[in-house]
């Protein structure tokens, strides 16, 4: 069974679920790697331009994004403040707010 990271909530509200396994669209396209190159982030809470290049589809808050590179979500999670609760996978640095 895939372990599922919490869903991501930043200082503002913001939220998207980041998720690295087998299972996803990230690389390494494996379980429990030590550290994740890019990863799957899915159903963000509003549109955020960062990820609009990564989108499956044009429903920005009902889509997945894959192979979106670990600077990308570390730059979204900065830009919102930080993170007040959830998880990010081995390779993103977890950048909690003040």
């Amino acid at each position: 069974m895939l372990k599922l990271n919490k869903t991501i909530l930043c200082a503002d509200g913001f939220r998207m679920s980041v998720q690295a396994s087998a299972g996803n669209y990230c690389t390494p396209r494996i379980s429990n790697a030590k550290r994740y190159d890019t990863v799957e982030v899915g159903f963000p809470s509003s549109e955020e331009p960062l990820l609009m290049e990564y989108a499956d589809e044009t429903n920005w808050t009902d889509t997945v994004y894959g192979f979106v590179p670990v600077q990308v979500v570390t730059n979204i999670i900065a830009k919102h403040g930080g993170m007040v609760e959830g998880e990010v996978p081995p390779g993103i640095p977890t950048l909690w707010a003040n």
